[in-house]
C-alpha cells in the first residue's frame, strides 16, 4: 500500500509518496515558485537521481498534475500506475477545536478547515488548494487531513486558556492551540522506542527548533502544554517571528509607527525574531557565522534564543513535575550541536548533562547525554512525512 503525502504552501508544494509495507519514500519532490515566473518541478527517485522540470505552474491544480506525471514517469517515477496510490494524506496546518485525531475529508471537514482561514490565513488556504486538487484529479481515492494542532487537543482547559473574557473565547475561540503536532507527537514516540519505555510512563520535552520554533510538555504520550498558542507567532523567538511579548508593546508601536493592524501583524510575522535582533539573516547558519566573525547582534540573537529555550524547558519541568529526556528536533535542533550545548547548559539540577564528543552529532538518531546523566538529552531527526502516511494509513487501510 503506497501513501501520497501532500504539504501545501503558498507558493510552494512538498510531497513523498511512501510504501507502508515498507516505510520507505520511493518518491520524493518540491515544487516551487507556484503562480510564479520560474516555476520548478525537483523531483527524486528512491535512489536519489534528480530530474528537475521547469515549466509555466499557474496554480495548485497544475502543480499536483506534475506530481502525479513525475510519479508514473517511465524514467524516473515510482508507481506503474495512479491506482497503486491508496490514499493522500495532507498536512493541515489550523483545525482549530473541532479535532484531536486525523480525519478522512468529506465536506463538513473541508468546511471545518475552511472555518480556520480566518486564524490561519497563511496557512489554511494553499492546505485547501492541495485537497482541492487532489481530489479533482485523483477521484474515488481517499484523502486524509492530519492537523498539526490536533496533537495539542489533550492540553487542559487551564492550560490553554487565556486571561481573556471568557465570552472571547465563547464567541471566538480565542485559545491556545500549539502547532508542529506531528513532529512533536513523531519525535516523542521515538523517543520512547529508543529509550525502551511505553509512552505512557515518560516526561518529555520535545524542542521543535527551526525557522518555526516550538516547545512542547508531553506527559503520558500526550502534549500538556506547548510555546506556541493562538497562531503560530507565541512562543520562542523564530526566524522572523518576535515570539512573546508584552501586549503592550503592539499598540504602542502601532501608534509611534503609525501602523495599521494589517501591517502590524506582517512585521511582527515577517520582520523580527532572530533576523530583526541579528540583523543579519533569518538562517540560523548565517547568524552562526556573523557570531563567529565578531557580530555583536547576531551573538544576542542567538544567547536570546537559547535562553528563552532554556526557560521554557523549565518551565514545562515544573509542569510536568520532572522530566525523563528532552529531545531535540527540526533543522536547528538537529544540526546545531552549539545551540544544543548552549541551551542544555547549567541544567544538571534537572539531571541534564551533556557529552561533549557525543554532541557533536548532525540529523541522526543520537543520545548525547554522559552516561551517568538521570535525565536524556536525544537528537532525532523529525519524520512528519511519515507520521502523516501513518495516520493517513490507519483511517483508510
Amino acid at each position: 500500500m503506497k501513501i501520497l503525502v501532500v504539504n501545501c504552501g503558498s507558493s510552494s508544494l512538498k510531497y513523498q509518496l511512501i510504501d507502508m509495507t515498507t516505510k520507505d519514500t520511493v518518491g520524493i519532490g518540491l515544487v516551487e515558485r507556484i503562480g510564479l515566473e520560474g516555476a520548478v518541478l525537483t523531483h527524486r527517485t528512491a535512489s536519489g537521481e534528480k530530474e528537475v522540470i521547469t515549466t509555466e505552474i499557474p496554480n495548485h491544480t497544475v502543480a499536483i498534475e506534475l506530481v502525479l506525471k513525475a510519479l508514473v514517469s517511465p524514467t524516473y517515477g515510482a508507481v506503474n500506475d495512479l491506482k497503486e496510490i491508496a490514499a493522500v494524506g495532507h498536512r493541515v496546518v489550523h483545525g482549530g477545536e473541532n479535532f484531536a485525531k486525523s480525519a478522512i475529508i468529506d465536506s463538513a471537514v473541508m468546511q471545518a478547515i475552511q472555518d480556520c482561514i480566518e486564524i490561519a490565513p497563511l496557512h489554511n488556504p494553499p492546505n485547501i488548494s492541495g485537497i482541492e486538487a487532489c481530489q479533482k484529479l485523483m477521484p474515488g481515492i481517499p484523502q486524509v487531513a492530519v492537523f498539526d494542532t490536533a496533537f495539542h487537543q489533550t492540553m487542559p482547559d487551564y492550560a490553554y486558556l487565556y486571561g481573556l473574557t471568557y465570552e472571547l473565547y465563547e464567541k471566538y475561540k480565542i485559545r491556545r492551540y500549539g502547532f508542529h503536532g506531528t513532529s512533536h507527537k513523531y519525535v516523542s514516540q521515538r523517543a520512547a522506542a529508543l529509550l525502551g519505555k511505553p509512552a505512557e510512563e515518560l516526561k518529555l520535552i520535545t524542542c521543535h527548533l527551526g525557522n518555526g520554533s516550538s516547545i512542547t510538555a508531553i506527559k503520558g504520550g500526550k502534549s500538556i502544554e506547548t510555546s506556541m498558542g493562538f497562531t503560530p507567532l507565541q512562543g520562542l523567538l523564530m526566524g522572523t517571528r518576535s515570539g512573546d511579548l508584552d501586549p503592550a508593546t503592539v499598540t504602542y508601536i502601532m501608534r509611534k509607527e503609525n501602523l495599521s493592524s494589517d501591517q502590524m501583524d506582517n512585521f511582527l510575522n515577517k520582520k523580527c525574531g532572530v533576523l530583526g535582533v541579528s540583523g543579519v539573516s533569518s538562517d540560523f547558519r548565517d547568524i552562526e557565522k556573523a557570531a563567529e566573525e565578531g557580530n555583536y547582534r547576531a551573538k544576542i540573537a542567538l544567547e536570546i534564543f537559547a535562553y528563552q529555550a532554556k526557560k521554557y524547558i523549565g518551565t514545562y519541568a515544573a509542569a510536568l513535575n520532572g522530566v525523563d529526556a528532552i529531545i531535540f528536533t527540526a533543522g536547528l535542533g538537529e544540526n546545531s550541536f552549539t545551540m544544543r550545548a548552549a541551551i542544555c547548559a547549567n541544567m544538571s539540577y534537572l539531571g541534564v548533562e551533556i557529552d561533549e564528543e557525543k554532541n557533536k552529532v548532525r540529523g541522526v538518531e543520537a543520545d548525547v547525554s554522559k552516561t551517568n546523566a538521570s535525565c536524556r538529552v536525544l537528537v532525532i531527526p523529525t519524520n512528519e512525512e511519515l507520521m502523516i502516511a501513518l495516520d493517513t494509513f490507519e483511517l483508510t487501510r
